[in-house]
């Protein structure tokens, strides 16, 4: 099972609804069937595994070896700020201690 896969153990308290057209849920039926599992389970499983997929792609960043190598060398020996930088450290910390 991914990581990022959720499993709750507590028993099911919330519903969500659909309204499918009459051939989407003839399709739905027939898999759930097959997989051996009610219309619901089907449903629920195969929302949570589509879920899970999207979640992994929008938040895993996945690098080449070659960008990877240049990530962790700029984490080791990072350049020195530029003017811009210091100019926004400088703006924030006056923000923060404005706050104070």
């Amino acid at each position: 099972m991914p990581a990022t896969q959720v499993r709750d153990r507590k028993p099911a308290d919330d519903r969500i609804t659909a309204r499918v057209p009459s051939s989407t849920r003839l399709i739905i039926e027939r898999a759930a069937a097959l997989y051996g599992a009610s219309i619901n389970q089907f449903i629920v499983q195969a929302a949570l595994e589509r879920a899970n997929e999207v979640l992994q792609r929008m938040e895993v960043i996945k690098l080449s070896s070659g960008d990877a190598e240049t990530f962790l060398k700029a984490l080791e020996n990072p350049p020195e700020p530029n003017e811009a930088l210091v100019d926004a450290v400088s703006a924030h910390a006056r923000l923060v201690e404005a706050q104070d």
